[in-house]
């Protein structure tokens, strides 16, 4: 099967450079992050060594495929959780986004039932829901906070507690899927996304990749827009208490 990084010397040197490279561009730009640069980077090594052990392992049985996915959720609401001040209900926009999705792949037979297949798909969906979840949460918070005023003026014109938190949390909230719409929209234009590239490394025809592909972007989509919607709507469930 073609690879297309060749593990030695050079790949190490490359990915040990641009880590420390990001951190110090960071650094020099004041952008508060460099060492969150290079903290990330040993993370992300270090986790992928380990879950690519550990996929072997729970690959080829359903029932350590599902828990497997299950700790990817437990992760991905601990860390939106940890963006949006601790919210208990951060997981259940991640929860709600992809589960429907994911039965629908796998019931119409378009994902099959085992760990190689599963867990990438699930993955991809999590991580979207998760990226989305946090961002919809920060910005509306954000909103509600500086734009108080414009929530109490629509108090005073007769809306609800929760229209009026609407009012400022929506438009800012929809933002968060202007990334995901833009890759839809310029796939094949401007990116060729990991799930396209991976079906070519693997040996499958161009066509069949552009379908596995298309379907990913959709569901990713969906997934992100449902998630979002949720977020909004717990985020000013929770300013009304």
């Amino acid at each position: 099967m073609t690879t297309l990084f060749t593990p030695g010397p050079t790949l190490y040197a490359v990915v040990v450079g641009l880590v420390l490279a990001g951190a110090a561009v960071a650094g020099l730009a004041r952008l508060g992050h460099g060492w969150a640069v290079v903290t990330a980077g040993v993370r992300a090594g270090l986790q992928l060594g380990a879950v690519a052990l550990v996929i072997t392992q729970v690959a080829t049985r359903l029932w350590a495929t599902l828990l497997f996915i299950a700790a990817m959720y437990a992760v991905a609401g601990w860390t939106a959780a940890s963006r949006l001040r601790r919210a208990r209900w951060a997981v259940l926009p991640v929860v709600g986004g992809t589960v429907p999705v994911l039965l629908l792949l796998v019931g119409t037979g378009l994902v099959p039932p085992h760990g190689l297949a599963l867990i990438p798909v699930a993955g991809i969906l999590v991580g979207g829901a998760m990226t989305v979840t946090a961002l919809a949460g920060r910005r509306c918070t954000d909103e509600l906070e500086t734009r108080r005023g414009e929530v109490e003026a629509a108090l005073a014109l007769g809306f609800s507690d929760r229209q009026a938190a609407l009012e400022v949390c929506r438009p800012a909230a929809s933002t968060s899927l202007i990334p995901a719409l833009d890759q839809t929209r310029t796939v094949g234009l401007v990116t060729l996304p990991g799930a396209f590239v991976g079906m070519l490394l693997g040996g499958a025809s161009p066509t069949q990749a552009a379908i596995v592909q298309m379907v990913v972007l959709v569901a990713l989509l969906a997934v992100q827009t449902v998630a979002v919607a949720l977020t909004t709507e717990f985020v000013v469930r929770a300013a009304g208490k």
